[in-house]
């Protein structure tokens, strides 16, 4: 039988050994885990052993395709990292997109798994099926944009595409990222820093080996009509503004947080940081990812003054002006954009990265930071040239900012002091720019999902109402208010969440193949699976898969000890906002309990322990995961 938008090959890396292996699994495998999150799990759970040290040499790390990366459509060039997280101590699990993944799979693989630890720094070169490690010492201390240069000219492939742990990773800063293309990160939960305490700096890919796909035509097709129906689409608006576009509403209803989550507005500065001032100002073209027809990527550029930024770090996201901006009361853009390049060149997540100096700068207007801790700066909000200072100092683990390098949360628990209440996070991972004050499904998911808050595992309210047909696809016929917290609410949550889940397992962008405003709905995913790979497939096939990666990312946690009451959320979510529309308003402790009860109940979450039953895990075909935690 042939296999369609996969070679079938899996190529493990030993680097106590400096051995290369290639694994063979059958297409069962491939239908069961797809790719992406799901299939990292797989090695991740068989492979590391419980309470391992995440900086350890059996922390073991999955780079995963799927079977639909590198295929001639929109949202398919995407790469999930697996691993332990040192940010958490739970799962950790990031995506991104560029050319690199696309490339991986040419050069002949559908993922990597990495073990062990190399006893010196290398690299891993693949080329057309060929894979072999080289040294890699040449390589440390260099920046993201010159590890890209060096390589390029040393292998003589000026178009190879490099995925790397940057200077940050090295220093083992908790937040660290794996960079592709100096611009585009696999941004949360560490995996930078996993890598990097493996001693493997970076993997370069070229390749021409196109997996085949089992209907070329109506793939095509499939292609020209989201090309076509993308000006008229609701996500057109990313095309011209990026995700910068959210900023300006998110203000408008209340819900950009400000001063670190003091209030979901930023009165005086949110026009200065917006989508439409990056675009009028620094804005030099828009980038895209491979095959992908929205083009939603910044690229800035600042010749002169205090900031100079280099096009080739890209610009900065929503979340990133939020967390570096709002967060931290900054309305300098040229500052944020400067912040931005140092996260790529250095190789940090810049949510945890800003939403960290945010905390800092709460503790310090509350005295309980002063200058003598922080080293002589003066950490105080607004303050832009004290924020991007303390990137860097971050990224080097250099003065203060070696205690910031832990994430707010560790860096709480050095300090004290009560510092502890000022922090945002969930899980010891810092929360992005979406509040759930006035988007109440996220009150849950932030607390419930197993790496932390994530503004990326669920649909959020609004889509509800505004989108009836679409949700329709996945079952949801009863929109519910953006405040309300119900049995239909939580319904909602877990139902998209599963959706979610099947995205990050099948690797697809989550801007183009969503369940909502997004240029492709549920349909067209179910019909672009099938188009690929000729499975026969429905929209329930496509939750399962969901359901499946997400009871995994559960499981691994159960295992570590995480239980009910880690699904907590920050105190400063429950309260009181001020300023907006979202003055006065804070989430309710005891609403957050009861739709815990209730979603561990439609999960089939034991409701003590928050982990999957074994009957739930059998149903999932994942029995095997069930004896791993009894």
């Amino acid at each position: 039988m042939n296999s369609y938008g996969y070679h079938g090959k899996i190529l493990h890396i030993y680097l106590n050994e400096l051995r290369l292996e290639v694994e063979t699994p059958p297409e069962s495998f491939y239908r069961k885990y797809v790719g992406g999150s799901a299939m990292g799990l797989y090695y991740v759970l068989k492979n590391t052993p419980a309470n391992a040290d995440p900086f350890g040499p059996e922390n073991t790390l999955a780079l995963m395709l799927s079977v639909l990366t590198g295929a001639p459509i929109s949202g398919q060039s995407r790469i999930t990292s697996v691993a332990k997280s040192p940010l958490t101590d739970a799962i950790g699990d990031s995506q991104a997109g560029g050319f690199f993944p696309a490339e991986v799979k040419y050069a002949g693989f559908d993922g990597i798994i990495v073990h062990g630890r190399a006893a010196k720094p290398v690299y891993l070169w693949i080329k057309d099926g060929v894979a072999e490690l080289r040294s890699a010492e040449h390589l440390w201390g260099k920046t993201t944009g010159e590890v890209e240069d060096i390589l390029q000219a040393e292998l003589e492939e000026p178009r190879l595409q490099v995925l790397q742990t940057g200077i940050a990773g090295a220093n083992l800063v908790r937040f660290a990222a794996l960079i592709n293309m100096a611009n585009r990160a696999n941004g949360r939960t560490g995996m930078g820093a996993v890598m990097a305490s493996k001693n493997l700096k970076a993997i370069a890919v070229r390749g021409k080996l196109r997996p085949d796909v089992a209907d070329a035509k109506g793939l095509n097709a499939l292609a020209k009509q989201g090309a076509k129906d993308f000006p008229d689409s609701d996500v057109y608006g990313m095309g011209l503004l990026g995700t910068a576009e959210v900023l300006r509403p998110q203000n408008r209803v209340g819900g950009l947080p400000t001063h670190n989550w003091d209030s979901g507005v930023f009165e005086d500065g949110w026009e200065a940081i917006s989508g439409e001032r990056m675009s009028e100002t620094i804005l030099k073209e828009r980038d895209t990812c491979y095959a992908c027809t929205v083009r939603c990527k910044r690229v800035v550029e600042i010749s002169d003054g205090p900031y100079i930024v280099d096009p080739r770090y890209g610009g900065p996201e929503y979340e990133t002006l939020a967390t570096f901006g709002s967060y931290c009361n900054v309305d300098d853009l040229a500052a944020i954009a400067y912040a931005n390049q140092l996260c790529g060149m250095y190789g940090m997540d810049t949510i945890s990265c800003g939403a960290t100096i945010a905390w800092a700068m709460d503790c310090f207007e509350h005295g309980l930071l002063t200058a003598a801790d922080t080293g002589g700066v003066e950490l105080r909000f607004g303050d832009a040239g004290a924020m991007t200072k303390m990137v860097e100092m971050i990224a080097r683990r250099q003065g203060f900012g070696d205690v910031l390098a832990e994430g707010s949360a560790r860096a709480a628990e050095i300090v004290g002091r009560g510092t502890e209440e000022l922090v945002v996070a969930v899980k010891k991972s810092e929360a992005p720019a979406h509040m759930p004050e006035v988007k109440r499904s996220l009150e849950l998911v932030y607390a419930v999902n197993p790496f932390g808050a994530d503004h990326q595992s669920s649909e959020h309210d609004p889509s509800y109402r505004h989108y009836p047909e679409r949700m329709a696809m996945l079952g949801l016929t009863d929109p519910q208010p953006n405040q309300e917290m119900n049995e239909e609410k939580v319904r909602y949550a877990l139902q998209t969440q599963y959706f979610y889940s099947a995205l990050d397992t099948f690797n697809i962008c989550q801007f183009v193949f969503g369940p909502a405003w997004h240029l492709y709905g549920p349909d067209d995913f179910v019909d672009m699976v099938h188009t690929i790979t000729g499975w026969d497939v429905d929209i329930s096939d496509i939750q399962e898969v969901g359901a499946r990666r997400l009871n995994m990312l559960r499981a691994f946690n159960a295992r570590e000890g995480f239980g009910r009451e880690d699904d907590s959320l920050p105190q400063k979510m429950f309260k009181p906002k001020k300023g907006g529309r979202s003055d006065g308003v804070a989430l309710n402790s005891g609403e957050l309990e009861w739709a815990k009860d209730e979603y561990y109940r439609q999960a089939g979450w034991d409701a003590e322990t928050g982990a999957p039953t074994r009957e739930t895990l059998e149903s999932l075909d994942l029995a095997w995961v069930a004896d791993m935690l009894s």
